[in-house]
């Protein structure tokens, strides 16, 4: 049996005042930059001239991690809204269900709060999503939560808020949108409503990507990849995700590396591995070479096509001026070696690697990490 769902609505544009009436109590959480620099008034502006009452948490710097979380979950329950509103990035999305998630669970709060989502970034698709990645500081290691009850009721996806990232957060969230549409679309998990999801992100993303991250005032380029990080959110959370993010999450708990920076470093040798461009032709190849044919960089052969679309990637990270490499990323040899049976004993647990096309081991793993710390492709 194959499942599709979409719970929550979306909302694109300023759409926040449409949905104040009725609200009496809103938890707003933020991050602390958001908070500081005033950019919060985007929600409580709207909360005041409603007659809302509101309260602020923003105790969330760089990613959520479990006291981050602990801390949401007494705050949320001394207060009792009705709805939470968050406003920032992946990490205080993913923080604000965490909270409300536990919240409910432990019976402390009330069980309808209404959640909306407001991203400021192009890249996680946490809003429509029905994951959550949660770090343990202590033992260096992310944990993604997976439940459906982590699903926002409303998504409110206003490019202008996306206008003053700098280039460097829009490279790394964008291919992270990137990732998270090739991942679904090759993932055990996906069917025909899926892959629709993520063809058509994988296209935004071809499109205005560039634009975005060359022009940031593009609006028209900025509200696509705000389009194509909701929906490759939506095919992720149905279709699932792969080795690529297993990796990235251990990789990123052990050298603090941001996720999608992680996901764009590992990105071409996972396809490498899937595909079996090294040695045999997987299945797997034939699903990138439908992407190659997308994005016009198809040719007669399945290995080639397959080679275009891991360079097509590559191409995105250099000129973005990412790094191709763990190295590069500034992680020694010695801190790898150090660390690489954990990260793969970890990426080989994640449950994002589950829906991986291809079986993979642990040895699989540490070589992967090999040829993505020296950066040797076929």
């Amino acid at each position: 049996m194959e499942q599709f769902g979409l719970k929550t609505r979306i909302i694109m544009g300023d759409g926040l005042d449409s949905l104040t009436a009725g609200m009496k109590k809103a938890f707003v959480v933020t991050d602390s930059f958001m908070a500081q620099s005033g950019k919060v008034s985007y929600v409580t502006d709207k909360l005041n001239r409603a007659g809302v009452e509101w309260q602020v948490f923003s105790d969330i710097a760089g990613e959520p991690d479990i006291g981050m979380v602990t801390a949401g979950t007494a705050k949320i329950t001394e207060f009792n809204p009705d709805t939470v509103i968050c406003l920032g990035g992946g990490a205080a999305i993913d923080a604000a269900k965490a909270i409300v998630f536990i919240a409910k669970k432990t019976g402390n709060t009330n069980k309808d709060i209404e959640f909306i989502a407001i991203p400021t970034t192009s890249g996680t698709g946490s809003e429509v999503s029905r994951f959550a990645v949660i770090t343990d500081k202590v033992k260096g290691i992310k944990y993604p939560l997976i439940d459906d009850s982590l699903l926002p009721d409303v998504a409110v996806l206003d490019a202008q808020l996306v206008m003053s990232a700098p280039p460097s957060v829009t490279a790394d969230t964008g291919i992270d949108v990137f990732t998270h549409a090739v991942e679904a679309f090759v993932s055990t998990g996906r069917n025909d409503f899926s892959d629709a999801c993520a063809e058509k992100s994988i296209k935004l993303v071809n499109h205005y990507l560039m634009a975005a991250y060359k022009n940031p005032n593009d609006a028209k380029a900025r509200q696509g990849m705000h389009n194509a990080s909701c929906l490759a959110g939506v095919a992720f959370s149905n279709a699932g995700l792969g080795l690529n993010h297993g990796m990235a999450h251990a990789m990123g708990g052990k050298f603090h590396i941001p996720h999608g920076r992680a996901n764009g470093i590992l990105l071409p040798y996972v396809m490498s591995f899937n595909a079996g461009c090294a040695e045999h032709l997987t299945p797997t190849a034939k699903r990138y070479a439908q992407i190659s044919r997308l994005l016009r960089l198809d040719t007669s052969s399945v290995r080639q096509s397959a080679l275009n679309m891991i360079r097509t990637a590559r191409t995105f990270i250099k000129k973005m001026n990412m790094p191709c490499t763990i190295e590069a990323a500034g992680v020694t040899k010695e801190q790898f070696e150090a660390e690489l049976d954990e990260m793969a004993a970890a990426a080989l647990a994640d449950r994002c690697t589950a829906t991986n096309p291809q079986p993979v081991t642990v040895e699989d793993i540490k070589e992967i990490y090999r040829k993505a710390f020296i950066g040797k492709l076929p």
